[in-house]
């Protein structure tokens, strides 16, 4: 089985209801319920507008000045050797600077660091505004009168969880943002699959 995946590369036209891709690309890995299932619900409960997916950011958005498809085939390459790992969810967090709610990250920090800086390199290197920072975002984009209700929910409710905090990683899907802030699929990967092209 080929280890990669194209899932549909979207044009300008062919998203509908008026959402346009734009300029704007990620790497992430999803996280499968029961854990992302809770995290989805909590997201909603927090910020009800957002259209949740859960996942932990491997290269935070960014412009590419290149093909996406040759953006790709560097994460490819940078990411095919990397065996499958789990992270594990650690405690409700903040950042201050940009009123963010967000789950942190034990287990599964120091590798999600590595594909970080392994793959922030040219055709798809960028200085990032923040450093990064391994994390499940849970609310974002709030009013500064917000966060501190926000991030008291989420606790409230991360406290109440009894299912599992951690999940596998064996795959990663190049993202790129829409005008609505719907991000659309473009390809995925899975770790530790020599390339059979």
């Amino acid at each position: 089985m080929n280890s990669v995946n194209i899932l549909g590369w979207r044009t300008l036209d062919a998203c509908g209801d008026g959402v346009e891709p734009i300029n704007s690309f990620a790497l992430v890995t999803y996280i499968p319920a029961p854990l992302g299932r809770f995290l989805d619900d909590l997201r909603l409960e927090l910020v009800p507008t957002f259209i949740p997916r859960a996942h932990a950011t491997i290269l935070p958005p960014r412009p590419l000045t290149v093909d996406p498809r040759v953006a790709w085939e560097h994460v490819y390459s940078g990411i095919k050797d990397f065996p499958p790992f789990e992270i594990v969810a650690d405690q409700i967090e903040r950042f201050e600077t940009t009123s963010v709610v967000y789950l942190g990250i034990g287990a599964g920090r120091r590798v999600l660091l590595q594909m970080h800086d392994r793959l922030n390199k040219d055709p798809i290197g960028y200085l990032e505004r923040y450093q990064y920072r391994p994390h499940i975002t849970l609310a974002q984009d709030l009013e500064p009168g917000q966060v501190a209700g926000a991030y008291e929910l989420a606790c409230r409710r991360w406290a109440e969880y009894t299912g599992q905090r951690w999940f596998a990683v064996d795959r990663v899907v190049f993202v790129q943002n829409t005008n609505r802030k719907r991000w659309v699929d473009l390809a995925e990967a899975r770790l530790g699959v020599p390339s059979a092209r």
